[in-house]
């Protein structure tokens, strides 16, 4: 007969592996890095993923069942959220251990992010001090909805698409820093070549809100 010991390892890890298997599934890794942005709608996430309503459906119901996700009701909408911080601290922590132990993620990157790299190299953390201290300008090129979730301190709003067109709102006496969804979002690198097309002096911030957080450093909101 199986003993305590063994009978508690394996229920435990039976337990540790529904979140394994709520994991293990490339869109519904992307969903709660959405979420990590803030509260959507299933309507909303299948927008921003590009898929039809009824498979986001599923994988939510996934996560939900592995108590990642949260929902709450208005009217006939149902909202999902993450289940808490931890959580979004787990999917940093995965993309992290990807980041160090799959070279096929660096490749990736490097195949569609090259550009972000040759645009000028810089010292993240001594950036990230700037950002913290104010002595840049930061610019949020999310959608408006993303930024009332939460943002980088003092960040300004300035949606990628509407750029061009409010130039004249980001100061040309300071350095503008530009950020958007994280490490692997092209948004800020688009902004950053807008910006320096008109003269500013821009860089990219290759953090976004959820790994702001997940060093336990407070958002706006």
């Amino acid at each position: 007969m199986p003993d305590d010991n063994r009978l508690l390892a394996e229920s435990l890890y039976e337990q540790f592996s529904r979140i394994g298997k709520a994991l293990a599934s490339p869109k519904r890794l992307e969903l709660l890095y959405m979420l990590g942005q803030g509260e959507r709608s299933v309507e909303a996430l299948a927008k921003a993923t590009d898929s039809p309503v009824a498979n986001i459906s599923q994988h939510l119901q996934v996560l939900r069942r592995a108590r990642l996700v949260e929902t709450r009701r208005t009217g006939a909408r149902i909202w999902y959220r993450l289940a808490g911080p931890a959580v979004s601290n787990l999917v940093v922590s995965l993309q992290a251990v990807a980041e160090q132990r799959l070279a096929e993620v660096g490749q990736i990157a490097r195949t569609f992010l090259n550009d972000a790299d040759a645009l000028e190299p810089v010292d993240r953390e001594e950036l990230l001090r700037r950002v913290r201290d104010g002595s840049v300008t930061v610019l949020d090129v999310r959608p408006h909805t993303e930024y009332g979730e939460g943002r980088l301190p003092r960040a300004l709003s300035v949606p990628l698409e509407e750029l061009t067109a409010r130039l004249a709102e980001v100061p040309r006496n300071r350095e503008v820093v530009a950020y958007c969804r994280g490490p692997y979002c092209v948004l800020a690198l688009k902004a950053v070549e807008i910006l320096r097309a008109n003269g500013y002096r821009a860089l990219r911030l290759d953090l976004g809100v959820v790994e702001w957080r997940s060093r336990g450093w407070q958002l706006e909101i």
